[in-house]
Order: structure tokens, then sequence, then C-alpha cells
């Protein structure tokens, strides 16, 4: 199937193949010059009679219950009595510059046809990670953009399909993922999508529950008869791959055929009639496509439409951060680190990804981009817009306001009162550090800064203190004498650190009692002396009370002696030499012992 730029309408007739009894409908309407009814009427009478009239080309693993049939049928006829009024969803994909390629244009008319029943649309992820990330985020946004336009949406997690693994973009083959890891992604993946686009709104299907009953014998000769291997090869998702030093195993390149039979099988029991993916997924979309039209004998009866990949303005891609991917779920990257991504978008990108990424009305989007080039316009205007709907869209309305109670709590110099749940939620978003916290009190914070390693020293810490820019918990730091005070402390647990706008520490706070100190000790000292000797100096460090420290030391004692060592070892203890055992002793007790013994041998 070659493949349809999108360029201008263009406008195809269609001529299906069709039985002979559905032909008679079809003669009927084109009599009454209601040529398009009568294509929509035989491809439901097809559809609704699951193709029995073509015994010899469905496959017996195919078949569905009959009482599916009159239905289909019965709601295909009354649609040709009435008005959709839908949006046509490609149009607005094409204006929004989300639209790659079609596989007919044939798409575009059945998405206002009255004639035509709503489209059931699916787009397919692999749970190769525990969450979907933000290359995924065109594919729900399109499936978004179906559901709004009157259409049915399908999300299909590939928990067989992953076992093979995608080559389309990819230079090495993926890595083989084990089954606990599948259930668990299969599972994330599955919360994620439902999460943003509604449960009750996109069905979410695996394909393992019908891949598990295939039978490699049937597969093969039912289905794999009809795939040509030249056209398998002309794909370019396997030309590149076959041109590259590592080549590609026989798994990978039979993935299209695969993803190919989802689309078939949805087809065939789900009633899904459009495969919409990135422009990398076209050869696995027409496998699909031409999988229905040789099986089925379906001609135009399934489309394909591909949306362009997400990439910035210099052509590099766009989801990757220094520290990795951008994820879709919160428990693997905070709602304010995502809200922060987009915040941070360039002047040259923002405009462009305000039209593919949010749902903002088009003439909206082109009053920011009027905006900007206005004097007097505030930076990072358009950015801030970007963020809060596409955080919106993912996170919901709660994620956004914690994403923005976050950012405005983390601003330098912002009246945002701070609070422990707050700086818990983006704790790990931000570099920190841990502190006993009486070592912190009365600390100066020039020796803070430099500790918490926000400096590398205490000259570029009072440089910046002069120069304005040092901050404790959003507060300006005027004086090299400032001092940390318990009333700095922001819920008795942390502190904040700010060295300019973007630089930032956490300093998290502990306190520790003598009964934990207690069971350090023991821990750390139950199996050797010096042991014991590295926990006491652990509680002198500490700074400890004495009789704490006396009671920690006894409690010790007691452990190791009455727990691990026999009344004979005890016996032993004045005899043997502490060092075979890993015992270290006293230069104290070294020295009265070789006093004993020379006492010994001078009285001999």
């Amino acid at each position: 199937m070659s493949r349809r730029k999108i360029t201008a309408p263009e406008t195809k007739v269609l001529s299906p193949t069709v039985p002979t009894i559905s032909g008679y409908f079809v003669h009927l309407l084109a009599s009454m010059n209601m040529r398009m009814a009568a294509v929509t009427t035989s491809r439901a009478f097809l559809y609704s009679h699951h193709y029995h009239s073509l015994p010899l080309c469905v496959p017996s693993f195919f078949r569905v219950p009959r009482f599916h049939r009159k239905p289909i049928l019965l709601s295909a006829v009354k649609c040709l009595q009435s008005s959709s009024g839908r949006q046509n969803v490609v149009d607005i994909l094409e204006e929004r510059g989300l639209l790659e390629s079609l596989t007919s244009e044939q798409l575009r008319h059945a998405c206002t046809d009255p004639s035509i029943p709503p489209l059931k649309v699916y787009c397919g992820f692999d749970p190769t990670a525990e969450s979907l990330h933000l290359g995924n985020l065109l594919g729900l946004i399109v499936l978004s953009w179906f559901q709004k336009c009157g259409h049915q949406t399908v999300a299909l997690i590939g928990g067989a399909t992953a076992r093979v693994g995608d080559p389309s973009g990819k230079s090495l083959e993926r890595p083989e993922l084990d089954l606990e890891t599948l259930s668990q992604n299969t599972s994330g993946i599955s919360n994620t999508v439902g999460k943003i686009l509604g449960s009750s709104g996109v069905s979410i299907l695996n394909n393992y529950d019908w891949w598990k009953e295939v039978r490699l014998l049937d597969f093969l000769k039912d289905v794999g008869r009809f795939a040509r291997v030249g056209s398998m090869m002309a794909k370019e998702s396997v030309k590149k791959r076959l041109e590259s030093e590592q080549g590609m195993s026989y798994t990978e390149f039979t993935y299209q055929l695969l993803q190919g039979y989802d689309f078939l099988y949805l087809f065939r029991n789900e009633g899904v009639n459009v495969q919409i993916g990135g422009s990398d997924q076209w050869g696995n979309i027409t496998a699909g496509t031409e999988l229905i039209r040789k099986i089925l004998r379906a001609d135009d009866a399934a489309y394909g439409l591909t949306f362009r990949l997400l990439l910035k303005s210099d052509g590099t891609k766009f989801g990757k951060s220094e520290e990795g991917a951008i994820w879709l779920s919160s428990s693997m990257l905070s709602p304010y680190k995502f809200y922060q991504y987009f915040f941070s978008v360039s002047d040259a990108d923002v405009v462009r990804f305000l039209k593919i990424l949010t749902f903002l009305d088009m003439n909206d989007i082109r009053q920011i981009e009027s905006d900007m080039k206005r004097p007097g316009y505030l930076p990072n205007t358009a950015q801030r817009r970007l963020a809060e709907e596409v955080t919106r869209f993912v996170h919901g309305q709660d994620g956004l306001d914690e994403a923005l109670k976050a950012t405005e709590a983390m601003k330098p110099g912002a009246d945002t009162k701070l609070d422990w749940n707050t700086m818990q939620a983006i704790s790990e978003d931000v570099p920190s550090c841990s502190f006993p916290y009486h070592q912190v009190l009365d600390l100066s914070v020039v020796d803070l800064s430099v500790s918490s390693g926000l400096f590398d020293s205490k000259s570029a810490a009072r440089r910046l203190l002069k120069q304005g820019g040092l901050y404790l918990n959003n507060s300006r730091v005027d004086s090299e004498s400032k001092r940390i005070e318990p009333q700095d402390v922001v819920d008795g647990k942390l502190l904040l650190l700010s060295a300019g706008k973007k630089n930032k520490v956490l300093s998290t706070l502990s306190t520790l009692t003598v009964s934990n100190t207690t069971s350090y000790v023991i821990f750390k000292g139950s199996n050797t002396r010096e042991g014991n000797y590295r926990s006491m100096d652990g509680l002198q460090q500490l700074g400890l009370p004495v009789l704490g420290i006396v009671a920690a030391a006894a409690i010790t004692f007691y452990v190791v002696s009455f727990s691990e060592l026999s009344e004979k070892s005890f016996r032993d203890l004045d005899k043997k030499d502490y060092d075979d055992e890993g015992y270290k002793p006293s230069p104290s007790s070294r020295v009265k012992r070789a006093r004993r013994k020379a006492n010994k041998q001078s009285k001999g």
C-alpha cells in the first residue's frame, strides 16, 4: 500500500468487492443515487455476517458468536437516516500539525458522513516499561481528539507483542522481559491510560488474551500465507535494520505480521476500523490493513492514520531530560517535575507544542503567538500556559494544583509558606541531604550551605550572599553571621537552601533518641569489641548525655557477654591475643599486659 502524505484533500471513489447478496443492496441503492449509503450498507452487511460466505479465506479461530449479527446491521441501517453533526477529527489533526499520513482519504469523509456510524479507533502500547513516557503522549492526545469528536477508542496493551519487541525506530533488539516484569508493566500502563482518558471513555484490551490461544501452524496456514516477504522487507523499519551492522533477527522481522494480525482480530471481533500510530508505525499499520483486505476481502473498510513524532525545532527527540525519560505516571515522575519540564520549553517550540499537545482553541493559540511578538510581553507566559494544560491532561486538576503549589513554594522570595507535605512530595526531584538536628542548630548558614553541597567553598557562599543570591526557606540571607534557629526549621524537619533561582538543596533534619542509639550500638557492636569502640565513638560525636552513653555501653556489654560468648570464651579472654580473632584491644591494655609479663620475668 502506497503512503499518502497529507497535502490537499483528494476525492476517491470506492469500488468494494462484495458477495452477490450484498451486491443486490448496492445496485438497489445506487439506482436511488445513494452510492455512499450503498457502500456503508454493504460493509455493514458483510461485517455483521462475518464473511461466512468466504469460508476458505476466514480462519476458524476468527469465528465469533452469531448473536452479534443483527444488532450491528440494524444500527448501520438506522445510521443512514440520521445526521451525525460530528466534527471532522482528521481536519482538526491536520490544522494542528499532528497529521502525517492516511491510508485512504475516505477516512476523512467517514469522520463526518451521517450515513456512517462513529468510528472505532485503537492505538497500541507495548509494556516495555512500568509507565508510558512523553513519546506515547501524542497517541493518547489523538485518541482523545477522536473521543471529543464522538468516536469510540481502544487502547491495546501489547502483552504478547512486547515479548517480541517492535524494531521500528530502534538500532538494537529490545532486551527480553520476564513475565513478572511484563505483568507489572501492563498493570502500570493500564492504570495510566485509564487515568488520563477516563476508564469509562476508553476500552483497554491486552493482545495476549487472544494470542495465547493461537497455534503456530494455524497462524502460518491461515494468516502467514497472505504475507509477502518482499513487501515485508520493503518496510522502512526493516530496511534500516537490515542495512545496519547489527542486522535484524527473525523474531523482530515477524513483528509487523503480529501487529497486523492484532488489527485483523480487532476489526473482526471488536468492530475496530481505524488504527493510529506514530509515523514510524506506518509499516505495521499497513500490514494490518492489507491482511484485512486479503483475508476478509474488505476494501476500504479499515483505515490507518499516522501522526508526526514529537521533535524539537532542531530535529532532536522531545521527551528526554538529563535524568532520562519524562514519564506520565506520578509514581515515576512527580507532577511538579513534569510541569517544570514543559515550563522550560524554548520560545521556538512553545507555539507548536501548544497546537499538538493541548486542546486550546486555535484562535487562542494564535493570540498567544501574537502576544509573544509584542513589546511588554511577560517572558514564559506561553510556557506557563503550555505546562498547565499538559499537566492537567496527564495528572488531572489535583496534580496541577500540586505542581503549582510546589513551584510557588520553591520560588526564592515567594511569600508562600513552606510545609512538610509539599516539600516531601518533591523531595525526590530536588537535591537533598540529611543532618542530625542538633548538629544544624546554631550552625551558620554559610557553613551549612557548604556542608550540604550547595557551594564548594565558604568564599563562594559569602560572595553570592553579598550579591543577594543566597536564600534560606525562600527568604534572602543578608548577613554572614546568620545562624540556624529553631524557628527556621520547617515543621521541625527540613530547611531549604537556594543559590539563585535554580540551584537548591533540601536538608532534612533527624532527631536521634537514646533508645534508637542503643539499638544502633547493639547492632554495630555485638560481633567485635572493635565494633563497640566505633559505636561509642559515634555516640560521643553525636554529643549525647553521659548517662545515655553509659546506659548504651552497659546494654551492649550485656548483649555481647550473654548472647554470643560462652563462659569458656570469658575465661579465655585474658589468655588469647584479641588480634587473632579480629579484636583490637586498647593500647592501655597492651601496656598493662607487657608490664605484668616484665614483672614476672624480673621476679623469675
